[in-house]
């Protein structure tokens, strides 16, 4: 394991409200992510483990503490330069899949490449590689009407590769499916992981938290 952590949370606090109705979402959170790492986060509804990964993914603020990616503080960087990092470092896969309904699989895959340094002569081969990781390579064409549910899920996650990053954030990513779509997602994030991505997967399922290398308890804002 390298002796830095790619990410690090440092006494995380989040507050939601004003006084006398303030509520304490997350209270004194430390982790620490290193490159590789399989870790999920579970915990019942309410616990706050959807508002440690809205921190993780750098889609929120903290109310205080540190966050540190490769080692620099981001924690109060302005949306502009949070959007950016986000675009480069992190790919997302959420519960609902987030697909341009009228688009092709290919171009919805490609779309976050129009903020990268990639050139865009290049989109498009970077855009077949990513759908040929998620065993898609015969679906570049379709729209989202016309994948499954599973499909689309694999079209979401070859999305949120193409950037290469440096972290991959799964929230509830086969809350929408049924159990053997599920099960190809799960093979999926594991099979990723063996090739070296580091994975973060945020469900309510214990079950499913179990698929990691480890898994992180969230109650009452709390990491057990």
């Amino acid at each position: 394991m390298p002796s830095s952590p790619i990410l690090s949370l440092s006494n995380i606090n989040k507050f939601y409200g004003q006084k006398p109705n303030l509520f304490q979402a997350l209270k004194n959170i430390n982790l620490k992510i290193y490159s590789g790492d399989f870790i999920s986060i579970t915990g019942p509804s309410g616990s706050g483990k959807s508002t440690l990964m809205h921190i993780i993914g750098l889609l929120d603020n903290p109310s205080s503490g540190q966050i540190f990616l490769n080692k620099k503080d981001v924690s109060k960087l302005k949306e502009k330069q949070l959007a950016k990092i986000r675009n480069q470092k992190l790919g997302f896969v959420f519960q609902q899949f987030n697909l341009l309904k009228r688009t092709s699989s290919l171009d919805n895959v490609i779309l976050p490449l129009i903020y990268s340094d990639l050139a865009k002569k290049e989109h498009k081969t970077r855009g077949l590689e990513m759908l040929k990781k998620v065993s898609l390579s015969d679906k570049i064409h379709n729209t989202p009407a016309q994948l499954s549910g599973g499909q689309q899920q694999r079209v979401a996650i070859a999305r949120a590769l193409v950037n290469q990053p440096q972290i991959i954030l799964a929230d509830e990513p086969t809350g929408n499916l049924d159990s053997k779509s599920g099960q190809q997602i799960i093979k999926l994030l594991i099979k990723l992981n063996q090739e070296g991505h580091t994975v973060i997967l945020v469900t309510h399922d214990p079950k499913l938290a179990k698929i990691a290398k480890k898994v992180i308890i969230i109650k009452d804002g709390k990491i057990c």
